[in-house]
């Protein structure tokens, strides 16, 4: 069970106070030291910090921001789906701690649709079916958030290529990074206990576990 706290109307800052208050998709791949562009003690000073820190927008981020909607439109067209917009943040009732902001929900399915866009430098990484590690754990955060079935996650690849997949739920994996995140916010976060760089032991020691066998 989750519920939803609406934010179409929040401000810039509102919204950036609220994402301080639980984990979110991409501080799950993070905590779990698969995140390329950040890391478990990244996130804990943003979450334990009293400041609140703008992230500086590059091209690529506005791109990929930008390029959301058309995303979404080319994956409604490849899947013959329709999705839409959720002008709501989701917290997780069991796990409060656990929050997500959607990019679509999927029209009659108990699944959503995480939006990205890629280089083609980075086009090995979509290769044969492949999907980030760091992706496939922000699809995880988001069906035990949410409780969903299923998630999709569609890619373009600038002028190279466009992909979706869809990730089924996993009882196994959702379980393990439920522990992981719990571990890093009431060992962490809220006894301001900076935890190591890439990770936690915990962390470390189960997901590579997991994605060994996949």
């Amino acid at each position: 069970m989750y519920t939803k706290i609406p934010i179409k109307n929040l401000s810039r800052e509102e919204w950036l106070k609220l994402r301080k208050t639980g984990i979110g998709r991409s501080d799950a791949g993070s905590i779990c030291g698969m995140n390329p562009y950040s890391n478990a003690m990244k996130v804990f000073h943003d979450k334990t910090s009293d400041t609140i820190e703008e992230q500086q927008d590059n091209e690529a981020i506005r791109q990929g921001h930008d390029l959301e909607e058309y995303v979404a439109q080319r994956f409604m067209e490849e899947t013959g789906l329709k999705v839409r917009r959720s002008n709501f943040m989701y917290r997780n009732l069991e796990y409060p701690f656990m929050i997500a902001d959607v990019d679509r929900l999927v029209i009659g399915e108990d699944a959503g649709l995480e939006c990205k866009t890629a280089s083609p430098y980075m086009a090995d990484k979509w290769k044969d079916g492949k999907i980030p590690l760091s992706y496939q754990i922000q699809c995880y955060h988001y069906m035990s958030v949410c409780n969903a079935q299923a998630w999709y996650i569609a890619v373009l690849i600038y002028g190279r290529d466009f992909k979706f997949y869809r990730m089924e739920r996993d009882d196994e994996m959702l379980a393990d990074l439920v522990r992981i995140e719990k571990d890093f916010w009431e060992n962490h976060v809220l006894k301001r206990v900076l935890p190591d760089p890439d990770g936690s032991k915990l962390a470390d020691s189960v997901i590579a576990e997991y994605f060994k066998k996949c």
